[in-house]
């Protein structure tokens, strides 16, 4: 891959590092279960992708200073906090190529956790001490919830089409992206067109991190990604490569696909539907939707003069369409 996550967050290294130890700080307590599983989530190798957005978003509107710090540790609280509940829902026993809190720790203490983490982004928001920002964060900590509830709902009733997909994926990924990038524009006291535009950006980088995600279940390996593959399909999850793929099918065919996977599926029906897919054009048109989404994250930031920093913002759009996990 020739764009890096290091090379992209290279701009704002010296910022990068403070929050890194703002981070740590923030996830460490007297509790010795806490210290021990806080610093089992520092081990694991992240992306640290929030916290790098909030981080140049500031940059490009001005100087980054310790509110900045303190909104992109709480956006990988935030994130964090977010992923261990996943794991507990879609049963998964593996994250990064470890295994996860919940197989580690199993279910009960996972929950507390991801609760405690949700508690300290809250302590977190208070020392930001700006109303817009404080409004934003609690607002997209609540739309991260939403997102997951309705990904569920609209799984178990088949109302999940693609506009309830992108509505959902919306709320449980690209909201944290989209409000990463306008929080640290506001910590800089940049005016409102500037962080509404670095909203906009982030919403369309996100809905695009999150298609390329839904693309892995059925091109990737579980080795290059780090989780396994199908996990979409076998926890009933309908994401856009099966929604394109079940229009197309016959009214009939369409219910025995959605009845198969509501019931659990078998080896034999993974490998039916990932065929399924496949012929239809699903992936593709899933990659056509990912072009789509992401020429509109690059077309954002137009309106901002070109700069190494806004270069590493446009990066990210080629990461991901490059990442392999």
């Amino acid at each position: 891959m020739s764009t890096t996550i290091k090379k992209l967050g290279k701009p704002v290294q010296n910022e990068f590092e403070l929050f890194t130890k703002e981070f740590t700080s923030a996830l460490q307590s007297d509790i010795s279960l806490i210290k021990e599983i806080s610093q089992y989530i520092l081990n694991q190798k992240s992306k640290r992708i929030r916290p790098l957005l909030v981080l140049l978003s500031a940059k490009l509107c001005g100087l980054p200073g310790e509110n900045t710090i303190i909104a992109a540790s709480l956006v990988e609280i935030l994130h964090t906090a977010t992923l261990i509940h996943d794991d507990i829902i879609d049963e998964a026993l593996t994250r990064r190529g470890k295994p996860s809190v919940n197989a580690v720790w199993k279910n009960k203490v996972s929950v507390l956790i991801g609760d405690f983490l949700f508690s300290r982004s809250l302590t977190n928001m208070l020392r930001i001490r700006d109303f817009e920002a404080l409004e934003l964060l609690s607002r997209t900590s609540e739309a991260l919830s939403s997102g997951e509830i309705l990904q569920l709902e609209k799984s178990s009733n088949n109302g999940m089409d693609e506009e309830n997909y992108f509505r959902m994926i919306w709320l449980k990924t690209a909201s944290l992206f989209a409000t990463s990038c306008k929080v640290g524009a506001l910590t800089v006291g940049a005016d409102q067109e500037k962080a509404d535009v670095l909203y906009k950006f982030g919403k369309y980088l996100g809905l695009a991190f999150q298609v390329k995600d839904d693309l892995f279940d059925y091109t990737a390996t579980e080795e290059s990604i780090g989780k396994p593959i199908g996990r979409d399909l076998k926890s009933n999850l309908i994401t856009l490569p099966l929604i394109h793929t079940l229009n197309k099918l016959s009214s009939a065919e369409n219910r025995r696909i959605r009845n198969l996977i509501k019931i659990g599926l078998q080896p034999d029906d993974v490998k039916e539907i990932n065929n399924l897919i496949l012929e239809s054009g699903g992936v593709e048109y899933t990659k056509q939707k990912l072009k789509e989404i992401s020429e509109k994250a690059c077309e954002s930031l137009a309106g901002f003069h070109d700069s190494d920093i806004k270069q590493s913002l446009l990066g990210f759009i080629e990461f991901n369409q490059e990442r392999i996990n």
